[in-house]
C-alpha cells in the first residue's frame, strides 16, 4: 500500500497540521474557515448510508455505541438520521400520500425548544425538496 506523506508534502504551503484529542496530527487547508470549538453545529437531516456514519474509523464520535446499533441495524442496513450539535440525535422518515408529506422525527430524547424550532426549519426545507410537488407538508414527533 502506498504513502500518502508524500501527496501532504507538496502540499505543505497550503496545509496547517493540528494535534487531534488523541494526539493523532489532523490537517486542514491554511485558508479554510473555521468555527470556535465552541460554535454549536446545526442540525442536519443524514440520508441512508451517509457516509458521516460509514467513514468513521472512531465512530464515536458522531454516534454513541448505544444509538449506533438502532441506526446501523445487525444486518448493515443503516436509517436515515438526524444530529444535533454534530451527534446522530434521532432518525426521521417521509411518507406521502394523496398530495400531503409527512417528515416523521424520532428523537433518542426529548430536545430542547430551540433544537426543535431548528428541526422543524431544516425538516421542512428537506421535505420540500424530496416531495416539491405536494400540496400540504407536517412534521411531526419533535414536540
Amino acid at each position: 500500500m502506498g504513502s500518502l506523506l508524500p501527496g501532504y508534502q507538496a502540499l505543505t504551503d497550503d496545509l496547517v497540521e493540528f494535534t487531534g484529542p488523541r494526539g493523532e496530527r489532523l490537517y486542514d487547508l491554511r485558508d479554510a474557515p473555521r468555527p470556535s470549538a465552541e460554535a454549536p453545529a446545526p442540525v442536519r437531516f443524514l440520508a441512508k448510508w451517509d457516509s458521516l456514519l460509514l467513514g468513521h474509523q472512531r465512530r464515536t464520535r458522531v454516534i454513541s455505541d448505544e444509538h449506533r446499533k438502532v441506526v446501523i441495524r445487525k444486518n448493515g442496513d443503516v436509517s436515515e438520521s438526524f444530529t444535533v450539535d454534530g451527534f446522530v440525535a434521532g432518525t426521521w422518515n417521509v411518507t406521502s400520500k394523496r398530495g400531503h408529506a409527512a417528515l416523521t422525527l424520532s428523537p433518542f430524547a426529548p430536545v430542547p425548544r430551540a433544537v426543535a424550532r431548528e428541526l422543524e426549519r431544516e425538516g421542512e426545507q428537506l421535505l420540500r425538496f424530496l416531495a416539491a410537488e405536494v400540496k400540504s407538508i407536517a412534521i411531526e414527533g419533535v414536540r
